[in-house]
Order: C-alpha cells, then sequence, then structure tokens
C-alpha cells in the first residue's frame, strides 16, 4: 500500500511539473551554476592545499597561514553547500510547495458550495491557486466561477492555457488589470484569494513608505469586491505584520495567521480573514494563530 501511495505521488508531480512548468529557471540555473564553480573550486583546493598554505605564509606567519588557508577552503565549500540547498529549495518552492500552499489555501475556506464567484488576485505565473479554487468548484458541483486577475495579458493567455489541460476551463476566467484599482464593484466575490503577490505591488517606487500604501491600498481593494460573509486567503512571503494591522483597521473578523512556510528561501504565511456581515463593530478582533493552516 504505501508503494502505491509513493508511485501515485511521484506520478502526480511529474503530471504538474509536465502542466505548469517552473517560471524564473534562469534563476535557478544560475543557482547550480554558482554550487558547481564553488564545488569544483573546493576540490581544487582540497588537492592543492599544501601549495596554497605556501602561498599564503609569504603574507602570514607560518601557523597563521594554515589557519587562514583552511578557514578559506571552509568557507568555499560551506558556500558551495550553501547554494545547492538554495537551488533545492528554490526547485521546491517554484511548484511543489505552491501546489501543496494553494491546497492549503482553498481547504481554509469552509463552504465553497454556495460560493458562486471566487477572485485569484495576482494569478501569476500559470495558474497553480487559480486552478486548484477552479478544481474544488467543479467538485462541489457548484455553478461558480473563478475569475484570476493579472497585470500582464500573456500571463492570463498562459493561465488559461493550463485550466484548459486541467479540465476546469470553463470555471476560468482571466482579466488584465490592477491590484490597487480592481475593475470589479463592491461586495462583487464571495471569496477572495492570493498567492505570493501582494508584495510585489508597490515594487519601484521611490521609498519603502510609498510601496507600503500601495500594497495597503490593494488589501483595501480586496476587502471592497468581498461580499459581506465573504472569506479572503492570502499567502504571501513579506510585510504579512502590514496586511494584519490593515485587516484590523478595516474590522475584518476572523482574522488568522498560519504558523511559517518556508519558501524561496523565506518565511512565508497564510492571512485568512472574514468580511463582517453586518456593516459595523465595536473595536477590531483579535488576531489568532490557526496552527491548522500549517
Amino acid at each position: 500500500m504505501g508503494k502505491s501511495t509513493s508511485t501515485r505521488n511521484s506520478r502526480e508531480w511529474n503530471q504538474i511539473y509536465a502542466i505548469y512548468g517552473m517560471d524564473q529557471w534562469q534563476t535557478l540555473i544560475f543557482l547550480l551554476t554558482q554550487a558547481i564553480l564553488f564545488s569544483v573550486l573546493s576540490i581544487i583546493y582540497l588537492l592543492y592545499f599544501t601549495s596554497i598554505c605556501v602561498f599564503f605564509e609569504l603574507m602570514l606567519p607560518s601557523g597563521t597561514a594554515r589557519f587562514a588557508a583552511g578557514f578559506t577552503g571552509a568557507v568555499i565549500a560551506l558556500s558551495a553547500v550553501c547554494l545547492y540547498f538554495a537551488a533545492a529549495n528554490f526547485f521546491y518552492s517554484a511548484v511543489p510547495l505552491q501546489y501543496d500552499m494553494a491546497n492549503r489555501i482553498v481547504s481554509a475556506v469552509s463552504d465553497w458550495s454556495s460560493v458562486k464567484l471566487a477572485l485569484d488576485l495576482g494569478c501569476c505565473g500559470r495558474g497553480i491557486l487559480l486552478n486548484a479554487v477552479a478544481t474544488q468548484l467543479k467538485k462541489e458541483g457548484s455553478s461558480g466561477r473563478v475569475v484570476g486577475l493579472d497585470r500582464s495579458k500573456q500571463t492570463t493567455l498562459s493561465t488559461l492555457r493550463t485550466a484548459v489541460t486541467e479540465g476546469v476551463g470553463e470555471y476560468v476566467t482571466c482579466r488584465e488589470g490592477d491590484a490597487r484599482r480592481l475593475p470589479f464593484p463592491d461586495n462583487y466575490f464571495d471569496v477572495v484569494v492570493s498567492g505570493v503577490f501582494v508584495h510585489t505591488v508597490g515594487v519601484g517606487r521611490r521609498s519603502a513608505a510609498e510601496a507600503a500604501a500601495e500594497r495597503m491600498r490593494a488589501v483595501g481593494e480586496v476587502v471592497r469586491v468581498m461580499k459581506p460573509g465573504g472569506v479572503g486567503v492570502v499567502w504571501d512571503l513579506l510585510h504579512v505584520p502590514e496586511y494584519v494591522m490593515r485587516l484590523k483597521e478595516l474590522n475584518m473578523e476572523d482574522v488568522r495567521v498560519s504558523e511559517c512556510v518556508t519558501a524561496f528561501m523565506v518565511s512565508s504565511h497564510i492571512v485568512s480573514f472574514r468580511k463582517p456581515s453586518h456593516q459595523f463593530l465595536l473595536g477590531p478582533p483579535e488576531v489568532r494563530l490557526d496552527w491548522r493552516l500549517c
């Protein structure tokens, strides 16, 4: 039984890579190239360590020279190990982790059967999260639809192709738009999700304060387009405390922050929240840690 499960998982990951490929593969190649370079340097250093010690002795006392040569060699070897680790983490984060986190985001919404409209904000890449939402709607037998919004028309076309490949093309619509000014009316979506996108809003601004203001505007737009009683789930790598603070200011209910998950060599978190069904609250709600999301 365990062997069957292992084979099934292996085949599943192969299918995922075949459908979605990997964005930013140049970064992976760069990391691997640097790791190989440092590995070769480490081997050369080991083979010619005595000669290298002699070279160091031209500048330092004998005992100090040998220590300096050994320390330098250790740094080179450690750099190679770190680069291999970074490459492996990037490779894992690019597709398998995003696929896993997409399923966690979907599971954070308790009832999909009543969802008529969902939004994937910044459906970057090949649409892993977008298709996960569409797949859930299909499983529920729902007549709902999910809209993917991205800044690039080329990305939206790529996303639509993967949706067709996944067999959920009829559940998916893609639009080009700006997260800071969403092209949707107030109280429009039952669910809004986003994966590793909001932190990119405002990148390129002259100051950190301007960039933060742009991100907060995007968070405000998410709340604006959510229906009363609607659910929002945001997974991001950076600035999560800012999102939580802004959501509290906007009087969102049931704000939850997951335990950290390492992605692309940084700590990421899922933030889930609910828009109040009523118009006014006495005060900002308490923020809770929800370990079930981890």
